[in-house]
């Protein structure tokens, strides 16, 4: 199984730590990661490329993403070329997990609608947990867990709530159950029009 890892070169002075993580945990699982184009690339190295060079590296990409089972993004620091080769990715069908230790989720995809699409927002913690998840969503395989789609706007209220309640997202069916909901996995969503068909991030909740 090959995964293409992707992250601004110019963030691994305040990443690096984050992106060597993210990559160790994918190599446990068995699969191949192509990462040297971000590790072993200095902003320099960047700023010094001919124009020959770039387009030749820019294609290069493109036969990675194409070559891979799935894409992996660090997305904490803002790339305009990691926002490009997120969308390549989209566009070639293939699953791709959008990771951010920081701030906000990245704007241009906060309300993605597009199933393949998973952002999630990590710490030291969590993030083992959040690749599991992801790699056997991706196998199709399932634990103890159901895994299902949701809309952006679902997304949205659950994040929401977890914020008011002061538990994480994937707390709040147990935080249901303990309030005296008969079945820990409904939400009490007032906006009907909330729910639609066009499926989005993947929540993976523990069956109590």
């Amino acid at each position: 199984m090959r995964a293409y890892f992707t992250a601004s070169i110019v963030g691994k002075k305040y990443h690096l730590t984050n992106y060597k993580r993210i990559i160790e945990f994918l190599e446990k699982h068995g699969i191949e990661v192509a990462a040297d184009h971000i590790l072993n690339t200095t902003e320099e190295q960047i700023h010094f490329e001919t124009r020959e060079q770039r387009v030749k590296m820019q294609k290069k990409f493109e036969e990675w993403v194409n070559e891979a089972d799935f894409v992996v993004v660090e997305a904490s620091f803002p790339s305009i070329s990691v926002g490009y080769e997120i969308a390549l990715a989209v566009h070639r069908g293939k699953p791709v997990l959008v990771l951010y230790s920081e701030g906000d989720p990245p704007s241009l995809i906060i309300n993605n609608e597009e199933e393949k699409l998973v952002v999630e927002k990590y710490n030291k913690e969590t993030l083992p947990t959040l690749i599991d998840d992801f790699v056997n969503y991706y196998k199709g395989e399932g634990d103890t867990r159901f895994t299902f789609f949701i809309t952006s706007k679902i997304a949205a209220f659950l994040a929401k709530q977890a914020k008011k309640n002061k538990v994480p997202k994937s707390g709040l069916p147990s935080l249901a159950h303990h309030a005296g909901h008969e079945n820990p996995y409904s939400l009490n969503i007032h906006n009907r029009d909330a729910v639609t068909d066009t499926a989005s991030p993947v929540y993976s909740f523990y069956a109590d």
